[in-house]
């Protein structure tokens, strides 16, 4: 299983302690650095600036939403930054919410898996410099232009964070990779697994085609009562307060794993805007399902059973709750993958 590494979108980290964490990662044989985007840094220019401190770490969007760029500018920051980094790039694509899409960018917030099927194809079809006709549902393009640029690959991996029914299987039918947030090892089985494999079977593909890529929070602590709270914030506002009552995408996989109630209660006060009594209402159980808390010993143990699992790689999203930023350096190498360079 190969470790990749998320880094904040944020600037509530110095960006001196980013540039030291992905440099060690880097240098330790993490695989890739993720980088999300919503309303802070956009990824494009955190992960050219990454390109230019890095030698070896793959450079991801994870992700950047199908909304905010035409699906030709994708394709063109895709290649242009692929060439800056030496062939590194991979491209995390994916629709983000309501809130995002129509809040911050001002776009309709409508059809958002058509647009990344579409969007997934467009930007096929613009790195390999065919001429770009296609006629889609949403995209309707006939002039027949075609980049005048020559990307260093002709086809960049795409990873696709979906979590709906629908979009999981459109991962499993199109995707180079999956991107799964709040993902319980236990439910894979049945509530993931099954539509991974109607999806590829659909394009007569082995299931094996597809890396499945897991966003992981871990906390390093010994307090694991602290380390439970210190997420309750983040897992408070995507299960009560992201998309609306009636789609919220974060709030239906809890569901999916058998917490209807619970996750109905944590909606039902987050949108009353009595958030401190919604974080106080997640049970533990939720918050272990999908976080990893605990000592280093303890979060390796839950790393192996991913690995077991036949998860192919791991985002990590370092936390140690009452430490130093400096603290998550020695995560990193304690962490590292086995046989890792240097």
């Amino acid at each position: 299983m190969r470790l990749g590494l998320t880094i904040p979108y944020t600037d509530l980290v110095p960006r001196e302690m980013v540039l030291a964490a992905v440099e060690a990662a880097d240098q330790l044989g993490y695989e890739t650095v993720w980088v999300p985007e919503a309303y802070g840094w956009d990824a494009f220019t955190v992960l050219t600036d990454l390109a230019c401190h890095t030698q070896r770490i793959r450079l991801a969007t994870g992700i950047v939403n199908v909304f905010s760029r035409s699906p030709a500018l994708i394709a063109q920051s895709a290649a242009s930054l692929d060439r800056i980094s030496g062939g590194r790039f991979v491209l995390g694509l994916g629709t983000s919410g309501h809130q995002v899409v129509e809040g911050w960018h001002g776009v309709r917030f409508e059809r958002g898996l058509q647009r990344l099927r579409e969007t997934t194809e467009i930007v096929r079809t613009v790195l390999r410099r065919d001429r770009l006709t296609y006629r889609g549902e949403i995209f309707n393009l006939d002039f027949g232009l075609k980049l005048v640029t020559h990307p260093l690959r002709d086809r960049i991996p795409i990873y696709l964070a979906t979590l709906t029914p629908a979009g999981i299987e459109l991962a499993g039918e199109i995707a180079d990779g999956w991107l799964p947030v709040f993902f319980s090892p236990r439910h894979f089985p049945t509530v993931f697994e099954p539509l991974l494999r109607r999806g590829s079977d659909r394009a007569g593909r082995p299931l094996s085609d597809l890396s499945i890529c897991v966003s992981q929070p871990v906390v390093v602590t010994e307090d694991l009562e602290r380390g439970r709270d210190s997420v309750r914030p983040h897992l408070a506002l995507y299960v009560g307060g992201m998309g609306s009552r009636q789609r919220n995408y974060y709030n239906q996989v809890f569901r999916r794993y058998g917490f209807a109630e619970e996750a109905a209660r944590i909606q039902e006060l987050y949108l009353a805007r009595r958030r401190e009594e919604a974080m106080a209402a997640i049970p533990p159980e939720m918050i272990d399902l999908v976080t990893i808390i605990g000592p280093l010993e303890e979060c390796r143990r839950r790393l192996a059973e991913l690995e077991r699992l036949g998860v192919a790689e791991v985002a990590l999203s370092i936390s140690v709750p009452d430490r130093p930023p400096e603290a998550v350096l020695e995560v990193l190498e304690a962490l590292a993958p086995v046989g890792a360079p240097g």
